[in-house]
């Protein structure tokens, strides 16, 4: 079967913090058990990736930046990646899994695009609370569906939640996998205040209006993943996103364009 392989095939993705869609960072794993019942007890993957992204949320221009990739998994108990953080499985079977992590927010500072943001001040880097569930429906068909609640912390300091369903593409194979599919973002007052927000002394010191940030549906988006075995321990991984702003997110001022895209490439070696 072509989808015998597609969850090793999928257990490592570039992961440089990045507005991937959520579901990219963790990938096919949910899957493993289900196709590759008898996981080795060390699953390891190192590589390095760069990735075009927006310079802050809302940011017309780009920026290409480098990272590692490092995704360390044992049995299916406990993980350690730049995407993900560590973490563990709380609740884990066949077809589920239920994971606390800890990871980080880079956050805004005014040095990503110095014209645009000049007296807004730095948003600092924080710790990132995340509970999160996914659910397979089936081997015959492998649709996942999947939920989080991130807490940011400091830093842009709220809450963020995500509901989102992705699956392997036809096309797949042992040796090239495809994954794709929509999510859509929820963000609390508190946190599209910080991010999308002008306070008062903030319109003072940049010139922008005052505007007031609410809370509710803050993006929509899309994610593709491929990733290209070139022998049996190394890989290429592509990543991509289209992101929609909606909502204070897309109104606010400090907002070129509600479009946001994303794309990474890595190299990497699994063990």
């Amino acid at each position: 079967m072509v989808l015998a392989g597609l969850a090793a095939a999928s257990t490592v993705h570039a992961q440089t913090p990045n507005p991937l869609q959520e579901w990219q960072y963790p990938g096919g794993i949910v899957l493993e058990k289900l196709f590759v019942p008898d996981l080795p007890e060390w699953r390891v993957a190192l590589g390095v990736a760069g990735v075009l992204m927006p310079r802050y949320p809302g940011a017309r221009g780009y920026r290409l930046e480098p990272g590692p990739v490092i995704d360390v998994r044992y049995r299916d108990l406990a993980f350690a990646s730049v995407g993900e953080g560590l973490g563990v499985n709380l609740v884990h079977g066949r077809k589920y899994h239920v994971s606390v992590s800890v990871g980080y927010d880079l956050g805004r500072p005014v040095s990503e695009d110095p014209t645009r943001l000049n007296g807004l001040g730095d948003i600092a880097a924080a710790p990132v609370v995340k509970l999160s569930e996914s659910y397979v429906l089936s081997k015959r068909f492998p649709l996942i569906l999947r939920a989080d609640a991130r807490r940011i912390v400091g830093g842009a300091d709220g809450w963020l939640g995500d509901l989102e369903a992705y699956m392997p593409l036809p096309g797949s194979s042992p040796s090239f996998v495809m994954f794709a599919g929509p999510s859509i973002t929820f963000a609390n007052r508190r946190y599209v205040q910080k991010v999308w927000g002008v306070t008062a002394a903030q319109t003072a010191a940049s010139g922008y209006p005052q505007y007031v940030g609410h809370g509710g549906i803050n993006s929509t988006g899309v994610g593709f993943s491929a990733t290209r075995f070139i022998t049996p321990h190394f890989m290429i991984n592509l990543d991509a996103a289209l992101s929609w702003l909606k909502g204070s997110a897309h109104s606010s001022p400090l907002t070129e364009a509600s479009v946001q895209r994303v794309v990474e490439l890595s190299l990497v070696y699994r063990h």
